[in-house]
């Protein structure tokens, strides 16, 4: 072999010493914030147990509040009234503040159209208990929005 075309193993050496080193930062860099995303996940989970104990929810089976018995469906059904012609700008807070005198609101639903996300000009008000429903079909035919 002549000078020029002469191996030196020492250089290969070098360089794969500096290419893993180089990895090996990576891969660290990598592992610490994998641990950091646990770490926050923990914290998260932490939250939420806290938040669920304070507003005295039970997360016993996290189906259950998904998916609620033909019972709670027809329970929540009769505390229900159906609003119509709903004006588009209409907000669930002001729906909530129109009917707030008829007692206490558990949910009110705003239909939208599931391709354009605009609302379809009717609603759905949930009561917590079956008088507020008499008193919401009472406000028959009152304005909202000039609707």
């Amino acid at each position: 072999m002549s000078d020029t075309e002469q191996y030196d193993a020492s250089n290969d050496t070098l360089n794969d010493t500096m290419n893993d080193s180089v990895e090996d930062a990576e891969l660290e860099a990598i592992k610490a914030r994998v641990k950091e995303m646990e770490e926050e996940a923990e914290k998260l989970k932490e939250l939420q147990a806290e938040t669920e104990k304070t507003m005295g929810m039970q997360s016993t089976s996290p189906t259950a509040a998904a998916f609620p018995t033909p019972e709670e469906k027809e329970e929540a059904d009769r505390r229900s009234v159906y609003v119509g012609n709903v004006d588009y700008s209409s907000t669930a807070k002001e729906l909530e503040q129109h009917f707030r005198g008829c007692g206490t609101i558990n949910r009110v639903t705003i239909l939208c159209d599931k391709f354009t996300g605009n609302p379809k000009g009717f609603a759905y008000i949930e009561f917590a208990d079956d008088s507020s429903v008499e008193a919401a079909v009472a406000l028959h035919e009152s304005m909202i929005k000039s609707r």
